[in-house]
């Protein structure tokens, strides 16, 4: 242990507890305990920290910035690889390409680092993730729908392998590492220590409309939208919140009716304010319209996104997620999404429709799941006496979505220790099974968390059929 620079806590040690779990997002703590946890002082501690791995027998899990909702990083009996310290950033003004550390948090970090250059990139939507754990499992993110998946734009990685050499992964070079990377989540064979992103130039402008409506209204707009989106301008992204905050824009002379609301929050980033306010537009005229209950339009940024985004998810509660693709009619969806939104009963806890409708092949990689919608509802609460049934809600309203119109998971939203379901496409996920058996043939990278490992990207439907 001599040549590991950062922190190490093995097992009851002081300070374990803490390094265990004080970095984990969901205050919903796993009852599951590594065998040792070092924090790393940088790259080279992730060698030192696999190598020590290897010769004491033990797997490795990783944590980027904590925000598994399940908590992958948290392993019996393995070593946990804290990367917390790898948030490093570089900016090439020849290529426009940033070097970027892991733990490096988008939109708090890396956003504003690239906005002062000029330049910008997809980073997640939630402020303070980490990219390691969003880039390896796709990447949805800021203007995702124009730009593509955020793992698009990765164009190199520097990874430890799980051997214990440091390597460069690129189209070029370990090229079936590089595809991994883009895509396989939890299951990539290997610790990535830096990632290489193709930027961009930073748009003119950054525009939103945003409406409230009553829930009573919600199956119109979902009808509405799903009109609307196939026509839709890829710089246009339209997500359906329903939310129980107050804090939502409301006319003059309006109250707020009290619990769960409808709110339309609509971006767009254009050259200029008149092509994103003229691009917005073309959502239409909404069939109530005049029966919303306040509506806001004009210039926003990613910092006052990234704010609100904060206070929908919030740190310090308890947090049930899951989500789904799917490619059911409104019909189909709105009662299933209403069965959902009716029940939501804490302050905070939210349920989001956000309208992607592919229209483009995916470049060769790893993530290889998506479809016209993606749901996905986070139940937010305080109790760990209410861990049982919030789960079960959660789980059991999304499987109803994903039986009728379902095609998978985007792995950003899921805990497969309560409900699986397929992430990635059949023959991808063979494709990937073959690089890992290659790459890690002793399994000593901990892998996917899940219930049942013969059902891993089983498509639910066929699961239970």
């Amino acid at each position: 242990m001599d040549d590991v620079r950062g922190r190490l806590f093995l097992r009851g040690e002081p300070g374990y507890e803490e390094a265990r779990v004080g970095r984990v997002f969901n205050a919903r703590r796993p009852e599951r305990y590594p065998a040792a946890v070092l924090e790393v002082a940088d790259a080279e501690d992730v060698v030192a920290g696999m190598r020590l791995a290897i010769e004491r027998g033990w797997r490795v899990s990783v944590r980027s910035g904590g925000h598994s909702w399940a908590a992958w990083s948290v392993r019996d009996e393995a070593l946990l690889l804290d990367l917390g310290a790898l948030r490093s950033l570089a900016y090439d003004d020849e290529t426009g390409i940033v070097s970027a550390g892991p733990a490096t948090m988008g939109a708090l970090e890396l956003a504003p680092f690239l906005a002062a250059r000029g330049r910008a990139f997809p980073g997640g939507h939630c402020a303070t993730v980490g990219i390691g754990g969003y880039l390896l499992q796709g990447g949805q993110g800021w203007n995702g729908r124009a730009k593509g998946w955020a793992c698009e734009s990765v164009v190199a990685v520097d990874v430890v392998t799980a051997d214990g050499r440091h390597v460069r992964a690129d189209a070029e070079r370990n090229s079936d590492l590089y595809w991994a990377a883009r895509g396989a989540g939890p299951g990539f064979p290997g610790v990535v220590t830096r990632f290489d992103l193709q930027t961009y130039a930073l748009p003119g402008a950054m525009w939103h409309d945003t409406w409230t409506f009553a829930l009573d209204d919600a199956e119109a707009v979902i009808h509405w939208l799903h009109d609307v989106l196939p026509g839709l301008d890829r710089r246009v992204e339209p997500v359906m919140a329903a939310t129980r905050l107050p804090d939502v824009p409301l006319y003059d002379g309006v109250e707020h009716p009290g619990g769960t609301v409808l709110l339309l929050h609509a971006t767009c980033m254009a050259d200029s304010a008149e092509e994103a306010a003229a691009l917005l537009g073309q959502i239409g005229e909404c069939p109530v319209s005049g029966r919303e209950l306040g509506r806001v339009t004009g210039p926003t940024t990613v910092a006052q996104e990234s704010i609100a985004q904060m206070g929908q998810n919030p740190d310090g509660y308890r947090y049930a997620v899951d989500c789904a693709w799917t490619n059911a009619s409104a019909d189909v969806l709105a009662p299933l999404l209403l069965d959902i939104w009716r029940e939501l009963d804490t302050e905070h806890s939210f349920s989001i429709w956000y309208g992607w409708a592919p229209t483009r092949e995916l470049p060769d990689m790893a993530f290889s799941v998506e479809a016209n919608v993606y749901v996905a509802t986070y139940l937010i609460y305080g109790d760990a006496a209410d861990d049982a049934r919030y789960r079960e809600r959660v789980h059991a309203r999304t499987a109803a979505i994903a039986r009728d119109g379902g095609v998978g998971v985007y792995l950003g939203d899921t805990d497969f220790t309560a409900r699986q379901d397929q992430f990635l496409s059949p023959a991808h996920y063979e494709r990937l099974e073959q690089i890992r058996a290659h790459r890690d043939p002793d399994g000593r990278i901990a892998g996917y968390l899940c219930a049942n490992q013969e059902e891993l990207n089983v498509h639910a439907s066929a699961a239970h059929a």
